[in-house]
């Protein structure tokens, strides 16, 4: 991996009588590679609470205008774990009276090769910040991580960045950024055997685009069937599915990713499962700029699943009082000419 280094923009050299301009804040940062520490969890004759380590890696900021939404996107790759812990990447976006945040996350397994794609992981965080005011946008990455046992343990962010990935995209004709969060849990199993979330409602979009790129990113929890299990898996698969719509409310076209189907163990809990489709607009006749979009996840077998809702109720810091929601499974759309 590349060594990481802050993004910053220098300023010019001037001459005598010419005002040099303030720095421009930096809308791209790379994260310096660094060993996380995941505190353990009480044990049960302490009486306390576990306690997540939050660990700030990089923060971006854009000048923004009323109208306009940017994607913020941060990468985290993972590894060399001492013991099985929860990696997770938070992105917390603040501006004078709002915020939006978002944290994907796994647990990460020690280093034994036994589950290489476990053993080392990449999660990536993104969504779509639309302010509704000309304001400055500030967005910080994070860390989140806690041990899942007596002891702490470690594990390495080996790189990855923050940056505004889009600073300008186009929004509904409503004026408004085209996105949805899954808002709680939401279980399957062999008796409710489908899911058709994170979903978006229907859209329109101004006429001229080509086309829309859509991002479904879940992350598919398994639910254990009793307090004691230690083992087992969920098996379910997973499709992001667009449609377009005709003038008279019938389908337009519709299209699809290929389905993916993934085995969660379940002492990873908690697994993310992105997916993205780049999706051709029509013109043929009745056929409109009016879409929606959804993840369909269908359980295959074992233990039984769900869809991760919002995160709520997540600390600050280490051990603060003060706590925050952060969105978790969530869709998106940008639209491309």
């Amino acid at each position: 991996m590349r060594r990481a280094a802050s993004s910053i923009f220098g300023m010019a050299v001037v001459v005598a009588l010419v005002c040099v301009p303030p720095a421009m804040a930096a809308t791209s940062y790379t994260f310096q590679p660094q060993t996380i520490l995941a505190p353990r969890v009480p044990a049960p004759e302490e009486q306390r609470k576990p306690e997540q380590n939050v660990v700030p890696v990089g923060s971006v900021s854009l000048a923004m205008s009323s109208t306009q939404t940017a994607v913020i996107k941060s990468v985290m790759r993972f590894n060399s774990a001492t013991g099985r812990a929860l990696a997770d990447n938070e992105i917390i976006c603040k501006w004078p009276g709002g915020g939006k945040n978002m944290v994907i996350g796994q647990n990460i397994l020690p280093d034994t090769g036994k589950y290489p794609d476990l053993e080392d992981i990449e999660l990536t965080t993104q969504y779509l910040v639309h302010p509704g005011v000309a304001t400055t946008v500030t967005c910080t990455a994070q860390v989140r991580s806690i041990s899942l046992g007596y002891d702490d343990r470690y594990y390495n962010l080996v790189g990855g960045s923050i940056q505004f990935t889009d600073q300008s995209v186009a929004n509904t004709t409503t004026g408004q950024p085209i996105q949805a969060s899954v808002a709680r849990n939401t279980s399957i199993d062999s008796a409710s055997p489908v899911l058709r979330i994170p979903a978006t409602n229907t859209f329109d979009i101004a006429p001229g685009f080509k086309g829309l790129k859509v991002f479904g990113d879940s992350n598919y929890m398994v639910v254990k069937p009793c307090a004691d299990c230690t083992t087992g898996a969920s098996t379910a698969r997973f499709t992001l599915l667009v449609n377009q719509w005709k003038a008279d409310g019938t389908v337009c076209h519709s299209d699809s990713t290929t389905p993916i189907t993934k085995t969660m163990l379940y002492s990873v809990h908690h697994v993310y499962v992105p997916l993205t489709k780049q999706f051709e607009i029509k013109t043929d006749p009745g056929c409109v700029p009016r879409f929606n979009a959804y993840v369909k996840v269908d359980y295959i077998s074992g233990y039984d699943g769900a869809t991760h809702g919002i995160a709520k109720g997540l600390t600050d810091s280490r051990g603060s009082a003060t706590t925050h929601s952060s969105d978790m499974s969530h869709i998106f759309a940008v639209p491309y000419k």
